[in-house]
């Protein structure tokens, strides 16, 4: 099957999103590994697509990223075409697989320098440019180290530090923190939140979603090579919500059972229980029926201290939105 010839808007004509996808589909035989992306990425974002393993991710981000031929469909990367243009797009673009591959036999600082030269970096450049990128990703005391050396971590920050040796508009990060400690994982989302204060866009995967939820501007739900829902996560927060959830701390000297018994009556209670001496509360309905609960309690003489709505996250998105999609 040929690359489809649809169309999206060019450049020109209308302020072109950092990433825009109509219809990218790749088909391997009887598997369809993506089935109809539409995606569209704001110039400017952090964007998170989430997904299981076998979702479509990093097929996805093989297309965009040059590497891969579609089976139908087009993409734009600032409004250019990554398919039929692909040296254009790759000096737009920084891409970071899941697994890249190091030359462990080189230095550091040499290991940044001959990507630098393959970007055609000036000679005169190089050697501040990779002394500002190394500042950037805390290796500036690796530099006349042996790539070999490096932790996990560590060579996951040099593979940032040389997708960003040709300073590109787009960063496409595969899976960063995959491998990487509690203490990595948090060096690595200070540097997304640094390069966002760059205006860099970011378009990044990861299983780690509590941890997308604290820099992204955009996520998107890849699930079977179908991308189910995008938008800003309050956006997003609001739509996967169909009940409210609310945590009650009351005063010492109550029943347990009795209040679980009390809200378990409630006609606007959906389900209670009883955690570390707080009472979790999912009410059916909107924040008028949260208040009117509070009122019945309050007139049923329980003493409550705290009754607070808890906010829905990442995963709870995630589940509700794939939930019956793959069995």
């Amino acid at each position: 099957m040929s690359v489809a010839q649809e169309s999206i808007p060019a450049a020109a004509e209308v302020a072109a999103p950092a990433i825009e996808t109509v219809g990218l589909t790749k088909v391997y035989g009887n598997l369809t590994a993506l089935g109809d992306l539409n995606l569209s990425v704001p110039a400017g974002s952090v964007f998170a697509l989430v997904g299981p393993n076998g979702a479509g991710k990093t097929t996805a981000f093989s297309i965009l990223a040059t590497m891969l031929q579609p089976t139908a469909g087009v993409a734009r990367i600032f409004g250019e075409d990554p398919i039929n243009d692909p040296m254009s797009v790759r000096s737009l673009m920084g891409y970071m697989p899941d697994f890249f591959g190091v030359y462990d036999d080189v230095r550091v600082g040499e290991y940044l320098d001959f990507f630098a030269a393959a970007y055609k970096v000036p000679v005169v450049r190089r050697a501040g440019l990779i002394s500002d990128l190394l500042e950037l990703v805390d290796l500036g005391h690796k530099r006349e180290d042996f790539v070999e050396s490096l932790s996990r971590g560590m060579k996951q920050r040099l593979g940032l530090a040389r997708a960003l040796i040709h300073d590109p508009a787009l960063l496409i990060l595969d899976e960063p923190a995959s491998g990487l400690d509690p203490r990595a994982r948090v060096e690595l989302r200070e540097m997304i939140l640094e390069l966002k204060s760059m205006n860099k866009t970011v378009l990044i995967s990861s299983h780690i979603l509590s941890e997308l939820e604290e820099v992204c501007t955009d996520i998107g739900i890849l699930e079977a090579g179908k991308l189910l829902v995008q938008g800003p996560p309050s956006q997003m927060l609001a739509e996967a919500r169909p009940v409210l959830a609310y945590s009650m701390r009351l005063a010492d000297g109550y029943d347990p059972d009795k209040v679980l018994k009390t809200l378990s009556e409630d006609p606007s209670v959906i389900d209670t229980a009883l955690v570390e001496g707080r009472f979790e509360i999912t009410i059916g309905g909107d924040d008028n029926e949260a208040s009117d609960l509070l009122g019945r309690l309050i007139k049923k003489r329980f003493r409550i201290v705290e009754f607070t709505q808890t906010r829905a996250s990442l995963e709870e998105i995630f589940m509700k939105t794939t939930k019956g999609i793959v069995q």
